[in-house]
């Protein structure tokens, strides 16, 4: 008898995925036997939920409606085994967990292998984008944010903002010279993060002695991955802005210096969060905690999104 629970697992993957082959790999079992239990699912409904030809699949109408319920279950599901592991009071299970790029693969993973160590009955899914996530439509429990908080419907605690500075190589800086001013930016090339547009430039905020300056930059080189940019930076080609606790291993390494040195750059909040309607089990509370631990508001840590 096939179990329904893990058929719709499996046909929730299948819809995620796009095809059998990738639900196999994905899940250790052999493309017949997700067949089967997508097919198990299909005459228990007594209608199709993927159309699936020689070249691609899809879900039919109701299959994506089934999808979406499917979602709700599973999670009631996960959430009602939660609430058997909180009240043996021992952290335990699985946590997604969504952050920024930069910030999750400088910062955030170091803190999650050690996490894992401290307490080997969770498991940890991290996935890593600059973008808003939906934590309802893509079951994440815990989301790092960057920036001002707009959701009423997420409970936040504050972490550590960041501390960005500007940099460029020594080649570079020999070749233009060193900016003095933030308004010296403007004979340089500097290298441009973000989705720029005219009506929403890329801004570049300083600030000394309370007061602040703005410089809206110019280059020839511009990307929404900042990693091109500092790798553009160490070959010379323009002053960068990001996040100090990664440009300090390439200034440790004399491949950049740091310009500007006497204002601060740019900060922004940041916090880690929880969705209101989810039940904040063991799991939850205890990984949040030493998040909060480890990040104390106050304290300065990288930054991806304010370059």
């Amino acid at each position: 008898m096939v179990d329904r629970l893990v058929s719709m697992r499996i046909f929730v993957k299948a819809a995620q995925l796009g095809s059998f082959a990738a639900v196999a790999d994905a899940l250790g079992l052999s493309p017949q036997m997700v067949a089967k239990h997508v097919a198990a699912l299909e005459s228990h409904l007594g209608t199709p939920l993927i159309h699936r030809t020689t070249r691609r699949q899809h879900l039919t109408d109701i299959g994506r409606m089934y999808y979406d319920r499917c979602q709700i279950v599973l999670t009631e599901v996960e959430e009602a085994d939660a609430i058997v592991l909180d009240m043996k009071a021992t952290p335990a299970g699985i946590i997604r967990v969504n952050a920024p790029v930069t910030f999750g693969t400088h910062a955030l993973s170091p803190f999650i292998t050690r996490y894992l160590g401290d307490y080997p009955e969770v498991e940890v899914e991290l996935t890593l984008s600059d973008r808003i996530v939906n934590p309802a439509e893509e079951n994440v429990e815990v989301i790092i944010r960057i920036g001002e908080l707009t959701d009423s419907a997420m409970v936040a605690w504050p972490l550590s903002s960041y501390k960005i500075i500007a940099c460029a190589s020594p080649a570079y800086l020999a070749r233009r010279g060193s900016p003095q001013i933030p308004a010296d930016l403007h004979h340089h090339d500097c290298l441009v993060y973000g989705f720029w547009s005219a009506s929403l430039p890329c801004r570049w905020i300083f600030s000394q002695d309370g007061r602040q300056e703005e410089v809206r930059p110019e280059g020839r080189f511009r990307s929404n991955d900042w990693k091109a940019l500092m790798q553009a930076a160490v070959a010379g080609y323009g002053v960068t802005l990001g996040p100090e606790d990664v440009l300090k291993d390439e200034i440790n390494k004399g491949n950049l210096v740091r310009v500007l040195p006497d204002y601060d750059g740019p900060s922004r909040p940041m916090h880690v969060l929880v969705p209101a309607a989810r039940k904040q089990t063991v799991k939850i509370r205890c990984f949040t905690q030493a998040l909060r631990a480890a990040f104390p508001p106050g304290a300065k840590t990288d930054l991806r999104q304010a370059v």
